[in-house]
């Protein structure tokens, strides 16, 4: 029989059987109309990203269930992919030809690019291949990537569809501009964060002389473009103000004073100043009350002519602290208030976002909305954990029309083509004048798709490139310059990746999907909107579950990123820990809906549970003896120590199962290690050691069995956490003649729980035998009993079923417990003060002390330890008392010292009622 190496070393096994599990197609799924399919889509990471904890908690989760349904006899598919990630990839490439001195606009469009297809043939797949290292069991043959063909006619397809169906529209309206990138970003991709700034209150002169009201800014250079000021119709105190005018002042503009209910009386003076060019909600007002727009700047955040010759070619900030100073001068300054408040970034670069007026593409979302929340409501997709409905519905109901233009040129161009001639003529073209232009002749785009003119002066929206205007046969057309936002492409992921538009046999099986594991950061960006495309274009919701991660964070609580220097490189954590115990680490610290808190060293556990696996698994392997001497376990007499480890085998069984359907990895992990570490190695195979000695005796063999059985299943469920150390094990294990167990672990049957080896009652019973000699090596442990020598213990059960099964284990309870003798009496009683242990069933252990401890010494060790714990309560308290401590430090902080002081004064009873017990008190 092979034999395990002495020690487990992850680099020697993980490429191995990684390439093997690969080479086998384990990994590839099938159309199987018979077979129930589950599917799991990952979340495509960017092309420029390397793999990052937040990665490794994600796929870690998706692996263990597509590992684990596969076991099932499902028909299992992980679907991979990656996504082009616009505006990332744009900025990595433009650093790089940076770094030789040119810019994007030197080379032009095309040749730009083709460098970012060369980058992304080079650098692309990095992430792929750490996934790998990691041990993710996607269906590569199956890999898409959202700019490839396919992909990219689905997207087409779409935009064509909705525009035809008047949910695409194009407008004048305040987007999010980023200066920094020169693209409109979506509300989803502006991050807010708290700044400490300014209320400036400024004086605006009212037209006629003498008067002045008083406004409140955050943001005075856009004054500039005021139009107007606003006051609340229910404000008395500024009931006289509304219809009158003021000037803005350095530029001189008379504007109105006009009254709507988007004004909040409370914000400064009740008086706020209307820019529609550049706030959102100023857009609004101007709408409804038919403002002009004054754009003051241009892309780059620099003021522009209309913001007057003093302040032209200023930079945004430069220009407010000018013009600021210039109010002062002019005495239009009343006061300065600091005020915080959230100011947006752009979630790649960091850089302030401004409100800018711009000409854009739109997705009408309401439409679209209504059915999607409806279905979260209505149950057909369950959110795991259900706290996240809320933060849907909140969205889905307020939700706003999505800005899906970019202006970058890495991504899916829009698919809209300008006639020159036409938008010249102002030319608005019927339906009619249309269809009559389409059947001159031979078309000049794909009829299987056609284009959509019309609704706007010139435009063709076309699923494929138009040779020539379809109306006027003019061959002058360019295309929109624009790309759209990369989530267009990625909401459709779920279809588009399967086949869609065309009706492929891979859609009609794996469609809708299964599972969906994500973060709850990019519930609005993503999930909410596969949602709405699902039904939309399918019919039918994408997935049936989703499941949300928690956010890893370090053992501080901030959450990991490279600014703070607090995320390890996960290559490098596999590399000095193994992908098992970094996969079963994260499994253990992934509770539902609760954030990660993780740290390198947590790493140890899974570590050392990987090395326990090992050697028990090497132990019993030296031990077993050949295939052969298998003896069928369920054939005679049953010891209740082998009832007790099959039934607590069978009882995690179905707590690992049920666990993972419920999404409760934490817990599925909990009970393996749970069962391996104590139920299996620390009791069974202690308890049967001297049998394993014992040759051919039937009880010997039947032992055998059932540690060979239990590790056997065992390894099964280990499997989806622990893929690469589970196989290494299960190809050594022995068959009995006869015997097919198949060629991989990851393809063996997943283990059904057998009830009738199930018995509650017996293993409650055996664990107090167990609890008795933990009791008795904690009071060794506490009297200080040298670890070679033998004690002496009486026990007094509570029962005498209790006491029959202490007798029957009377071998291995001396064995465990180190003790040259133990008395059973349900009468015992102490002829002096002995160490007593009583346990949960009322049963209590007395131990023999004086041939073992020298009662003075120990003693005065007792008393030296009393004080030391005294000690440290004394400064935890010290602590706790301080208030300036209290107000000072991190509430996780203030936590960890009380459960400190908690600890100590749980250790000083202990420690008292070992010395009293000596003592004889």
């Amino acid at each position: 029989m092979p034999e395990l190496a002495k020690r487990y070393d992850p680099k020697n096994v993980e490429e191995k059987w990684y390439s093997f599990w690969e080479s086998r197609g384990y990994f590839t799924a099938k159309v199987r109309p018979g077979e129930s399919p589950y599917v799991i889509v990952i979340p495509p990471p960017n092309i420029t990203g390397i793999l990052t904890m937040g990665h490794v908690l994600n796929n870690t989760l998706q692996d263990i269930l597509i590992r684990w349904k596969r076991m099932q006899g499902y028909e299992a598919l992980w679907l991979p992919g990656t996504d082009h990630a616009g505006i990332a990839t744009q900025n990595v490439v433009e650093k790089e030809l940076a770094k030789e001195g040119v810019r994007r606009q030197d080379i032009g469009r095309k040749a730009f690019l083709k460098k970012v297809w060369d980058w992304r043939e080079q650098y692309g797949g990095t992430i792929i291949r750490q996934l790998k290292r990691l041990g993710c069991s996607c269906d590569w043959s199956r890999e898409r990537f959202t700019m490839d063909e396919g992909l990219s006619h689905a997207v087409r397809e779409v935009f064509v569809r909705l525009y035809e169906k008047g949910l695409i529209y194009r407008g004048n309206y305040i987007i999010n501009w980023c200066p920094r990138c020169h693209t409109a970003v979506s509300d989803e991709e502006v991050e807010h964060e708290e700044h400490n700034g300014h209320l400036w209150h400024i004086r605006y002169p009212v037209k006629g002389g003498g008067r002045h009201v008083t406004v409140a800014t955050t943001r005075p250079e856009t004054m500039l473009g005021d139009t107007a000021i606003a006051v609340h119709p229910g404000d008395e105190r500024y009931k006289n103000l509304v219809g009158e005018k003021v000037i803005v002042p350095i530029v001189e503009r008379e504007i109105p004073v006009i009254a709507d209910n988007a004004v909040d009386p409370a914000f400064g003076t009740g008086i706020v100043k209307v820019t529609p060019a550049h706030d959102p909600n100023d857009f609004l007002i101007g709408l409804r009350h038919s403002l002009a727009q004054v754009v003051v700047m241009d892309g780059n955040a620099v003021m522009n002519e209309n913001a007057g010759s003093d302040y032209r070619g200023m930079d945004r900030f430069e220009c407010r602290e000018a013009l600021v100073k210039h109010l002062e001068d002019l005495k239009l300054i009343e006061k300065i208030e600091k005020h915080a408040h959230a100011v947006g970034h752009c979630y790649r670069c960091q850089t302030v976002i401004e409100p800018y007026l711009s000409e854009q593409w739109f997705v009408k979302m309401k439409p679209l909305a209504e059915p999607a929340l409806k279905a979260v409501l209505d149950k057909k997709i369950r959110f795991y954990p259900p706290r996240w409905i809320k933060v849907y519905q909140n969205w889905m109901e307020n939700i706003r029309d999505w800005c899906i233009s970019r202006q970058l040129w890495w991504g899916h161009r829009i698919p809209v083509w300008y006639c020159g001639d036409c938008r010249q003529q102002s030319t608005v073209h019927s339906p009619q004048s249309i269809a009559a232009a389409m059947d001159r002749g031979p078309s000049t785009i794909d009829r299987s798709g056609p284009s959509t003119v019309g609704r706007s002066k010139g435009v063709i929206v076309s699923r494929e490139k138009p040779l020539e205007c379809p109306v006027c046969g003019s061959q002058d057309i360019e295309q929109d310059e624009d790309v759209l936002d990369t989530w267009f492409s990625s909401w459709l992921w779920p279809f588009s990746t399967l086949g869609w538009p065309e009706e492929t046999a891979d859609l009609g099986y794996f469609y809708p999907t299964a599972t969906l594991v994500t973060g709850p950061d990019i519930i609005f960006f993503w999930v909410a909107r596969m949602i709405m495309a699902g039904i939309e274009f399918m019919g039918e919701v994408p997935f049936r579950d989703v499941f949300f991660t928690g956010i890893i964070r370090d053992r501080e609580g901030r959450k990991m990123s490279k600014s703070l220097g607090n995320s390890p490189d996960p290559l490098d954590v596999i590399g000095q820990y193994g992908a098992d115990a970094l996969r079963f680490t994260i499994a253990r610290l992934s509770p539902v809906g609760q954030d990660v808190y993780y740290s390198n060293e947590q790493c140890e556990l899974g570590r050392n549970f990987a090395n326990k696996i090992w050697n028990a698994s090497r132990f019993l392997l030296m031990n077993i003896g050949d295939s052969g001497t298998r003896a069928d376990w369920r054939a005679g007499s049953l010891s209740s120590d082998d009832r007790y480890i099959l039934s607590k085998l069978n009882q995690t069984v179905t707590g690992v199962t049920d666990a993972l359907a419920a999404y409760r990895f934490n817990e599925a992990a909990e009970s393996l290690y749970e069962f391996f570490w104590s139920d299996y190695c620390d009791w069974y195979i202690e308890s049967v050691k001297p049998l394993l000695q014992r040759g051919e005796d039937e009880h010997a063999k039947r032992s055998r069995s059932i540690l060979l059985h239990c590790l056997e299943t065992f390894l099964r469920l280990l499997s989806p956490l622990m893929p690469f150390l589970s196989e290494e094990i299960w190809q050594m294990l022995p068959t009995s003649p006869g015997e097919e167990r198949g060629e991989s672990v990851t393809k063996a049957p997943w283990p059904d729980s057998d009830g009738a080896l199930v018995d509650p009652a017996l293993v409650e019973k055996v664990q107090r035998k167990f609890e008795m000699i933990r009791a008795v090596r904690n009071l060794r442990k506490e009297h200080n009993v040298p670890l070679g020598a033998e004690v002496a213990v009486a026990v007094k059960p509570a029962t005498a079923e209790e006491a029959s099964i202490l007798e029957e284990g009377r071998e291995v309870c001396l064995r465990l417990m180190k003790a040259r003798e133990m008395r059973i009496d349900p009468h015992f009683i102490p002829e002096r003060a002995m160490p007593t242990a009583p346990i949960s069933s009322g049963t209590i252990v007395y131990m023999y002390l004086e041939k073992n401890v020298d009662v003075a010494t120990e003693g005065k060790r007792l008393r030296g330890e009393i004080e030391e714990i005294d000690r440290g309560i004394e400064g935890a308290e010290r602590e706790l008392n301080n208030r300036e401590f209290l107000r000072k430090a991190p509430e996780k902080v203030i936590e960890m010292r009380k459960r400190k002081k908690e600890q100590l004064l749980e250790r000083r009873a202990k420690v008292q009622n070992s010395l009293d017990q000596l003592l004889g008190k």
